[in-house]
């Protein structure tokens, strides 16, 4: 193989950084053993793209350089290394079939099987935090006017600024132009002063949810139960013995028939028969 490869059209010798297939591997295997994300050849463009801006503001010189600084252990580096590999993409009521089965489905049959008045939820992958948000507005949808109720949303993610942000609530008004009126209207709330073109989502979601930085693939601080969690988009990036593991571990904090949401190209099939399916990448807890 050649120094500086060649792929999809793309040279990678005569881009603003070289970058080898040493560095392009040394990276393969430091994000896989750092998040268990599996990265293919086909991602290496989107590697180069991130990891640039990396090389450009910590004014080192080229991939190799920069691959060096990470050898040496700067935790520092290697936490910003890894937030600007992690993929961050989302927005508000993404999927929307799984909050309308969320509103129609789960929350009905929670209501009236929860005698003690307390959820516990996960959005595990919260990312910038629509996620988490659009499951605490659907909740407010179906709760409001019944205050007795214990609610609580644990939003996690990788990405420890991804974390730091979304616990601000805070957004750029072009992210919440797909909402529709009454959530506008009842949830978010128009930025002034320092805050002029931005939004705040109410503070009642905001104290729903509490944001914790966390490696999926590190011991969990909690042992559950969740009575329903979120983890979509998420297990697209690791191997199938990694997603084996993963999903066990959900299953151990579910109680049975507890619902599971995935990511719309994700799929449980030959990963995990501790679920059932219900269409439409809606499992529930089987065993």
């Amino acid at each position: 193989m050649s120094k500086h490869t060649s792929l999809n059209g793309v040279n990678f010798e005569e881009k603003e950084f070289p970058f080898t297939d040493a560095d392009f591997h040394f990276i393969q295997t430091l994000v896989a053993e750092r998040t268990g994300i599996v990265l293919s050849d086909i991602k290496r463009t989107m590697v180069y793209s991130r990891i640039a801006r990396r090389i450009r503001q910590c004014g080192v010189s080229d991939f190799t350089e920069y691959c060096n600084l990470l050898k040496a252990g700067d935790e520092s580096e290697l936490v910003s290394f890894t937030n600007a590999i992690t993929t961050n993409l989302t927005s508000f009521f993404r999927e929307p079939h799984h909050f309308e089965y969320l509103a129609k489905t789960v929350l009905p049959e929670l209501e009236k099987n929860n005698s003690n008045k307390r959820l516990r939820i996960w959005s595990a992958g919260c990312s910038s935090g629509e996620e988490p948000y659009s499951i605490a507005m659907t909740i407010m949808d179906h709760f409001r006017g019944k205050p007795d109720w214990d609610i609580k949303i644990l939003a996690s993610d990788l990405d420890y600024e991804m974390v730091e942000r979304a616990s601000k609530g805070v957004y750029k008004e072009e992210r919440v132009t797909g909402l529709d009126k009454k959530h506008l209207r009842n949830y978010v709330k128009k930025g002034k002063g320092k805050l002029e073109g931005m939004v705040k989502m109410d503070q009642r979601l905001i104290d729903m949810i509490t944001f914790k930085q966390l490696n999926l693939l590190h011991e969990w601080p909690f042992k559950g139960p969740f009575d329903f969690m979120f983890c979509r988009n998420v297990v697209i990036y690791f191997n199938k013995d990694t997603q084996r593991e993963l999903f066990d571990r959900y299953a151990d904090v579910l109680p049975e028939n507890a619902p599971l949401f995935i990511g719309h190209s994700e799929s449980l099939f030959k990963v995990t028969n501790r679920f059932k399916s219900m269409g439409q990448t809606i499992y529930r807890k089987d065993k």
